[in-house]
């Protein structure tokens, strides 16, 4: 994506801005004449149209990328909202802190990562990001300054945190660290043959390990539906002489092909390889391969082609999780468009608080899919039919197509959080997710 017209990862839906101001300083900063709405801008991590705002301004905050304070003894650390994640692990890593959570990329930034509330591998022991943030700016269009923490406009505080950017601009995040011994993680690594064995080692490793994820093999049918790879790790303990772990040299894919390299024959022989690949049951790695396995190969979202790709990441309840991601698993093998990035965790109890927070209870599948159009679509719909009879959820951050309807079901909070937007601020998601309800309004009044 050019950088006057931003992107999401997934590259679809195609948005064109009327606007692109790059934020410096957000106490100068001078919004568009009205109409026109605004929507902040960090990197593009996310999957679907949360991040953009067509026919609209984004406000692209990754200018805004200053330390402001670090305390090196109690660990807390205050940033401007552009900043990156893997410039925070940079920072703090060599003098013995790390993340409270980090996502599956390290390339997001500190205002994305509290818009999206976002969550990783410790959400058992954890919760989300926004459990671990002290305190923020909030910028309005109106001019206010707000300065939120979980006790002081703390409406506004559980409003912002998971709220897709929609509240206003986040100036500066101050959030907790966690304190580590040294760079590297003990992992474990566990094949299983089923989503039934998966199911009984989840105890288990929760009960032993603070950071958890599991690959599954989305193309494997009947007995084997729901194999894949179990990996568990903590933090190294003191006393590991070894030296620090030297930055993986990343590669980069060059250019998007005309056509998905992933398909079902590409998914297929890959899953299989993956699978049965050998690998170590126990040992040291690096932090980064195993928080950020991906961040080794920059542009990897091109290997999807010029149309893009959807992620659907769905959250089902424990006591419906079995049959419902077996349902969906199924449903995902039969139709020949599997996934070779399909990750399975569970959820703690832990939550933020935030109104339109995506994490909850139960187990967590994220897949990933090359736009096909309407057989794509479809595929997607009949998905959500799963996960809303079985009252789960799916993520905004990695949506791209959900109906309002089921937005509205899985987040029952949305009329609370809806006041709270800033009048001045819109997204293409927001619209999309709220166009039905505004058609039947219009429609009723007028009758």
């Amino acid at each position: 994506m050019s950088a006057t017209a931003p992107g999401s990862w997934g590259r679809y839906p195609p948005s064109k801005p009327r606007q692109v101001l790059h934020c410096r300083d957000p106490r100068t900063l001078i919004l568009p004449a009205e109409p026109l709405s605004c929507l902040p801008f960090g990197n593009g991590r996310s999957y679907g149209d949360v991040c953009l705002n067509d026919g609209g301004a984004l406000l692209c905050t990754r200018k805004l990328d200053r330390f402001i304070a670090f305390d090196p003894v109690m660990g807390s650390l205050r940033a401007e909202a552009g900043v990156l994640l893997s410039e925070i692990l940079a920072l703090v890593v060599p003098q013995g802190w790390f993340l409270p959570v980090t996502p599956g990329t390290r390339f997001v930034t500190l205002g994305g990562a509290v818009a999206n509330d976002v969550h990783g591998k410790n959400h058992h022991v954890a919760g989300s990001f926004g459990g671990h943030v002290r305190a923020f700016e909030l910028l309005r269009s109106d001019g206010e300054h707000r300065l939120c923490t979980p006790t002081h406009h703390a409406d506004w505080f559980r409003a912002t945190v998971g709220g897709l950017g929609l509240t206003g601009l986040i100036a500066w995040v101050e959030i907790q660290l966690q304190r580590i011994a040294n760079p590297w993680i003990v992992a474990e690594n566990r094949r299983f043959a089923n989503l039934d064995e998966f199911l009984a080692l989840n105890d288990d490793y929760e009960a032993r390990y603070p950071y958890i994820v599991s690959w599954i093999d989305c193309a494997a049918q009947g007995r084997a539906l729901g194999r894949g790879i179990y990996m568990a790790g903590m933090h190294a303990p003191p006393g590991l002489m070894k030296s620090p772990p030297a930055e993986p040299r990343a590669l980069t894919v060059p250019f998007a092909p005309p056509v998905s390299l992933i398909n079902n024959l590409s998914v297929r022989g890959f899953n299989r390889l993956y699978y049965r690949l050998p690998r170590p049951a126990r040992g040291l790695t690096p932090y980064q391969p195993f928080f950020h396995p991906l961040d080794k190969l920059l542009e990897w979202n091109r290997l999807y082609g010029r149309r893009g790709f959807f992620q659907y990441q769905c959250v089902i309840p424990p006591a419906d999780a079995r049959e419902a991601l077996r349902e969906i698993l199924a449903r995902v093998a039969a139709s020949g468009q599997g996934s070779m990035l399909a990750v399975l965790k569970r959820f703690g109890d832990k939550t933020s608080g935030g109104l339109l927070s995506f994490p909850r209870p139960g187990v967590t599948l994220a897949l990933d899919f090359p736009n096909r159009g309407r057989e794509t679509l479809d595929l997607l719909e009949r998905l959500d039919e799963v996960t809303r009879q079985a009252d789960g959820a799916v993520y905004p951050a990695k949506d791209a197509r959900m109906s309002g309807d089921s937005f509205r079901q899985y987040y029952p909070r949305w009329e609370a959080f809806s006041r709270h937007i800033d009048p001045r601020f819109s997204s293409s998601f927001w619209r999309r997710v709220m166009a039905d309800r505004t058609s039947r309004e219009t429609t009723c009044a007028i009758s």
